[in-house]
């Protein structure tokens, strides 16, 4: 009698666990969809502005620097409008990307855990978009106008739109995720996994990888604009080290309290 009855809590517990698990796949599949359908909405935003998006913001750095483009494919136009679109409406998606993704973190947090969605997409986003405009507005037009003067006379600089966009989108992704460093520092500060500490002893380590990352992402030899490449980064990393000072989680705190 006592089998059965330890049987039956047993089935009533894997019942349980089932249930469970089903419930985090539903609760996943919702986010996706909302995900999905902020992207679609955003997609279709871009859209209505697609002429001013190719002109006045895709090819505009490459007019500045004088670069001629052309396209080698046959439709290769269509494609790089549809890849435009669907990248701008990613970008302009990114806070309903980022709240869902929390959204489904959130339910194995503790409650005053969960009031920091709103505060952690924001600024998580603010970072994404300062990266996004700086390698718009300082790395591009640098490295661009590299490429057009670096070379032989001789040979002329006609360049396929379609790996122009590629190195557009590669640039602007690669510095948006690089500011998210401040983010990432506090994250990982309130868990306890990085200190002020730390960051701080390694400083001169990360002075000489920010300076690698610094002449591997500028074209140019010229040094001077080395620094300014590698000064953002150095400031990024100071700032990272501010941050996890004044988050750092006490002993017997829980992350986010």
């Amino acid at each position: 009698m006592a089998d059965k009855q330890v049987t039956q809590q047993e089935t009533a517990g894997n019942e349980d666990n089932e249930m469970s698990f089903w419930g985090h796949l539903e609760e996943l599949r919702s986010r996706i969809l909302k995900a999905l359908v902020g992207v679609v909405v955003c997609c279709i935003g871009a859209g209505f502005f697609i002429d001013p998006l190719m002109n006045i913001i895709l090819l505009k750095p490459a007019v500045d620097a004088k670069l001629q483009l052309q396209n080698l494919r046959p439709f290769g136009q269509p494609f790089l409008y549809f890849k435009v679109i669907a990248i701008t409406g990613i970008i302009a998606a990114m806070p309903i990307l980022l709240y869902q993704l929390w959204k489904f973190i959130a339910p194995g947090l503790y409650e005053h855990e969960r009031s920091w969605a709103g505060k952690i997409t924001f600024f998580t986003t603010i970072c994404f978009l300062v990266g996004i405009g700086f390698a718009y507005m300082v790395m591009i037009p640098g490295m661009l106008a590299f490429a057009a003067t670096f070379g032989s006379t001789s040979i002329q600089n006609i360049i396929d739109v379609n790996e122009y966009f590629g190195f557009m989108t590669t640039t602007i992704l690669g510095a948006g995720l690089i500011f998210e460093l401040p983010m990432i520092t506090y994250v990982l500060a309130r868990f306890g996994i990085v200190t002020s500490v730390m960051m701080g002893t390694y400083r001169r380590h990360a002075i000489i990888v920010i300076l690698i990352i610094a002449a591997i992402i500028t074209p140019s030899p010229d040094p001077i604009n080395q620094l300014i490449f590698a000064a953002p980064l150095y400031v990024l990393y100071e700032l990272s080290i501010i941050i996890a000072r004044f988050s750092a989680k006490p002993r017997k705190e829980t992350p986010f309290e």
